[in-house]
């Protein structure tokens, strides 16, 4: 397994953020990770990344302790894309994404054919080959995510960490990273973590879901069967129901009926 959970826990404080978080993945699985606000998604995902150590419980890649591994190690392994990154405004976007091969070639090798065959494929499947040349303040906010999202492809690593890779993209954008994010685990079994806000992106795209709530591990396993457990109604506190549009196709969540009164 790529990556395994074992009973993970996470405190702030006096606050149980993540409670015997659990979770094991198949090589080329796309898992969504979905739940109300502050319900422990982005400290999953932190946790998995080696950036929060907890206080309960152990993240293995391929078998080793994220914790055991150094940062440059763990970082050719996994790719992590944090909610809202930073760079310099005047950064282009070519550049931006050559930082993600930091982990292959470090300080001193230069940039060799498979870097920058590496680079012009995650520019080229991004759709930002014609942006290159631009700085990250010429773009809009979409432009800037594809670009961050090209950044950890470049890493190429085989377990990829997202967290709300759709945040500020138009709805045409939305479906093109959900279709990339597809694309690699299927023709290059990446392992992709998500926490993604669309109930029904997660349960078009994912082969396996993880619903939080404060902290506290809900439900995991495919989209069919969080579809018929009624946990979305009660987790997210609205009235609604799975609706299928076609033969085969994912449950969608039909959200006409409203909101539950607190």
């Amino acid at each position: 397994m790529p990556v395994t959970c074992s009973s993970l826990s996470v405190v702030y404080g006096r606050r149980q953020a993540l409670s015997d978080f659990r979770l094991s993945m198949a090589p080329g699985e796309i898992r969504g990770l979905i739940g109300p606000n502050g319900s422990g998604k982005s400290t999953a995902l932190q946790t998995v990344a080696g950036l929060i150590r907890p206080a309960a419980g152990q993240v293995e890649i391929d078998g080793t302790a994220v914790h055991g591994l150094p940062r440059r190690v763990l970082a050719q392994k996994l790719a992590y894309l944090p909610q809202h990154p930073a760079a310099p405004e005047d950064m282009t976007v070519e550049h931006l994404v050559r930082q993600g091969r930091f982990a292959h070639v470090g300080l001193f090798r230069r940039y060799g054919p498979e870097d920058e065959e590496a680079i012009r494929w995650a520019l080229d499947g991004t759709g930002l080959t014609a942006l290159a040349g631009r700085s990250l303040r010429e773009l809009s906010g979409g432009e800037r995510q594809r670009a961050w999202i090209a950044a950890a492809l470049t890493q190429q690593a085989k377990v990829l960490l997202l967290d709300e890779p759709t945040t500020f993209l138009d709805i045409g954008h939305q479906v093109e990273v959900l279709e990339l994010v597809r694309r690699l685990s299927r023709e290059q079994g990446v392992s992709v973590i998500m926490a993604i806000h669309d109930i029904n992106q997660a349960m078009a795209v994912c082969d396996a879901i993880s619903l939080l709530q404060n902290g506290v591990l809900k439900f995991d396993g495919p989209p069919a069967a969080l579809a018929e457990s009624g946990l979305i109604e009660t987790v997210f506190r609205v009235r609604g129901r799975f609706v299928t549009f076609a033969e085969g196709g994912p449950p969608h969540f039909d959200l006409s009926l409203g909101v539950i009164p607190a």
